[in-house]
């Protein structure tokens, strides 16, 4: 038990951000199913894009304020950290992209369907997710070291 409160410790910041992550990811996932089921599957790149402005504001949030705890409200430090945010975020955005247009459109992985616990899941789907661990990855090191790094 002391193991495990001595790492929690050590990896407070890496877990806050894994476990915001996946609440980001979900708030992504769920803008882009809503969109798909209203707009339709061959609008995927519009409906990712939805799904990515509700993930940004979701982590923009959470990153800031638990996960690197960056306290400064001040107009200057929230303008600095919100541009470089976005900006980290649209470069994430556009390989997000730019790798699902390859394995749907080019390599045609969306038009597949697989069976997981009985359930259909789309190749989209799967691409999504896929790339959604690049990613997380990408969007750590940027918020870490660029955007809330430690003065």
């Amino acid at each position: 038990m002391v193991e495990l409160k001595a790492f929690t410790v050590k990896h407070k910041e890496f877990i806050l951000y894994a476990l915001f992550g996946v609440l980001t990811t979900v708030a992504n996932f769920a803008a882009f199913w809503i969109c798909t089921r209203l707009l339709g599957e061959g609008r995927y790149l519009f409906n990712n894009a939805v799904a990515w402005v509700a993930g940004v504001a979701v982590a923009f949030v959470t990153n800031k304020l638990w996960v690197f705890e960056s306290k400064s409200w001040g107009g200057k430090v929230i303008v600095k950290e919100l541009t470089e945010f976005v900006a980290a975020r649209l470069f994430s955005f556009f390989v997000e992209e730019a790798g699902m247009w390859l394995f749907i459109d080019v390599l045609l992985f969306g038009s597949k369907s697989f069976s997981a616990f009985g359930y259909a899941v789309s190749g989209q789907i799967i691409v999504k997710l896929i790339l959604a661990v690049v990613v997380v990855t990408m969007n750590y090191f940027f918020s870490k070291f660029i955007i809330f790094k430690k003065k």
